[in-house]
C-alpha cells in the first residue's frame, strides 16, 4: 500500500481535515501515512473498527518506550529529559493493570453527583466573563470565555494558587503542541517549568493537607496500594491538561458551528432544554480530540481486510469516526436534537475520558449563559481569517474574535 505524506498537526489541514477523512472511509479501511518526521503511522477511520479498537487489548497505550513490545525492556528514548519521565506515568499512557489502580484512584472526583455540584460556580463564572465581553462588545471567545472558565474550575479542583494560575494556559498550550517525540526539544523550557511547579504543589500538599483533588490523591489509597511522587506529577499533569484543553476546544469551536448554522442556533436560543442534546452533537461535529493519544500493535491485527503489523504506530481517527456516514445520518448536517448520537468524542472502552460529565456540564452552561445574555453573536472577522492551532491530537481554535450585543435583559437561571 503506497504512503501519502502529510503534516497531520498542520493549521490549514486543521482548518477542514473532513474531506481527507471521507476520502480514507470511502477508499480503505485502515491507511498508512508517513508523517513530516518521516515516521509511519497507520490511520483507522470508520466508526466501527474505531470503537472496536479503542476496546482492543492487541493495541497497547504504554508507549513510553516506543515499541510497543511487552516483552521488551521499558526504555526512556534519546530524547527525554529525566525530569519528563513522570508524563508516561499518568493513566493515559498505562495498560491494565496500572491503569485500573490509577483510575480508580481518581475517577471518584467526577462523578456525574460530585459534577453536578460545581454547577452553581461554573455559572456564576460564565455570566462574570460575559459581563467583561459584553461592556466590550465582544472579544476573544478563546481567551476570554472558553479556556478560562474550565481551568479556573481544574485549578479550583487541584487546589492550585490563584497567583499561578495565569501560567497554566501558555504551559498547556506549549505541552499539547508536541506531535512526535523530538518536538519535545523545542517545549523542555515550558515543560520543566510546569512540571517544576506541579512537583513543588505536590510536595506541599505532602506535608500540608488541604479541602481539594490533589490532597484527596495524596491520601487515597486502592487495595492498599497509594500513588508514588512521581505518578501524582504525572496524574495532576494530565488533569490540569486534559482538564480543561479539550473543553476549551468544545465550547470555541461549539460557538463557531453555532455561529455557521445560525437556524440552529436560534433553535436552541428558543428551546434551552436542547442543551444536553446540543452538547452531544456539538462534541461529534467538532471532535475536540481529533485522534485518540499513540497506540502500538502487540502482535499482527486485522482491520477492515487491512493487516497491520507487529509494533507499528496507529492512530484512531475520531474525528473520521463521528462523521462516518454508516453510522450517522447526514453526518455532516447539525442537528441539535440528533437522538441517537453514539459519538466518540470521549473514547470507549477503559479508556472513555474520566472528566466526561465535568465537560460536559462545563459546555451546558457556557453554551446557554451566551445565548441568553447575547442578543446577537457574531464573527468579527472572515472565517478564513481564522487561526487553528498546530497539534495531531486536539483540534482547536486559537483565537475566536467575536461581536456580541446584549439581550434586552438577563433571564433568569
Amino acid at each position: 500500500m503506497s504512503l501519502e505524506t502529510i503534516d497531520l498537526s498542520d493549521p490549514a489541514f486543521k482548518r477542514n481535515p473532513y474531506p481527507f477523512f471521507a476520502r480514507l472511509r470511502r477508499e480503505v479501511a485502515v491507511k498508512p501515512l508517513r508523517q513530516q518526521d518521516g515516521q509511519r503511522v497507520w490511520l483507522i477511520t470508520r466508526y466501527a473498527d474505531v470503537a472496536a479498537a479503542l476496546k482492543d487489548d492487541r493495541l497497547t497505550k504504554d508507549v513510553v518506550g516506543g515499541s510497543g513490545d511487552p516483552a521488551k525492556p521499558r526504555r526512556d528514548p534519546w530524547w527525554m529529559p529525566s525530569f519528563i519521565r513522570p508524563l508516561g506515568m499518568n493513566m493515559l499512557y498505562q495498560d491494565p493493570p496500572n491503569h485500573t489502580r490509577l483510575r480508580a484512584l481518581v475517577q471518584k472526583a467526577f462523578t456525574a453527583a460530585y459534577v453536578e455540584r460545581l454547577r452553581e460556580r461554573i455559572e456564576r463564572y460564565a455570566h462574570e466573563l460575559i459581563d467583561r465581553m459584553l461592556e466590550r462588545g465582544g472579544g476573544d471567545l478563546v481567551a476570554d470565555f472558553a479556556l478560562p472558565i474550565p481551568l479556573r474550575i481544574i485549578c479550583d479542583m487541584l487546589g492550585v494558587p490563584e497567583q499561578d494560575r495565569r501560567k497554566f494556559g501558555a504551559w498547556s498550550q506549549k505541552a499539547v503542541s508536541v506531535n512526535t517525540g523530538p518536538d519535545a526539544l523545542f517545549v523542555i523550557p515550558a515543560l520543566w517549568k510546569f512540571l517544576h511547579f506541579v512537583r513543588g504543589l505536590v510536595r506541599l500538599r505532602q506535608r500540608r493537607s488541604a479541602d481539594d483533588l490533589l490532597s484527596d490523591l495524596v491520601r487515597a489509597e486502592e487495595a492498599g496500594d497509594r500513588l508514588s511522587e512521581d505518578e501524582l506529577v504525572g496524574m495532576v499533569f494530565l488533569l490540569l491538561i486534559a482538564g480543561h484543553e479539550t473543553t476549551v476546544n468544545l465550547i470555541s469551536s461549539g460557538v463557531l458551528e453555532l455561529v455557521r448554522h445560525p437556524a440552529e442556533l436560534e433553535r436552541l436560543r428558543a428551546e434551552p432544554a436542547l442543551g444536553r442534546s446540543a452538547v452531544e452533537e456539538l462534541l461529534r461535529m467538532t471532535s475536540p480530540v481529533e485522534f485518540g493519544t499513540d497506540r502500538y500493535t502487540l502482535r499482527e491485527v486485522e482491520y477492515g481486510g487491512v493487516t497491520i503489523p507487529k509494533s507499528e504506530r496507529v492512530h484512531l481517527v475520531i474525528g473520521s469516526a463521528n462523521r462516518d456516514e454508516a453510522q450517522f445520518p447526514e453526518p455532516d448536517r447539525l442537528d441539535l436534537a440528533r437522538e441517537p448520537n453514539r459519538h466518540l468524542a470521549f473514547g470507549h472502552g477503559l479508556h472513555y475520558c474520566v472528566g466526561a460529565p465535568l465537560a460536559r456540564l462545563e459546555a451546558q452552561v457556557a453554551f446557554r449563559a451566551l445565548l441568553e445574555r447575547c442578543a446577537e453573536l457574531k464573527l468579527a472577522v472572515p472565517e478564513e481569517q481564522l487561526r487553528w492551532r498546530r497539534s495531531v491530537l486536539l483540534r482547536g481554535l486559537r483565537e475566536l474574535p467575536v461581536r456580541m450585543r446584549a439581550a434586552e435583559r438577563r433571564a433568569v437561571a
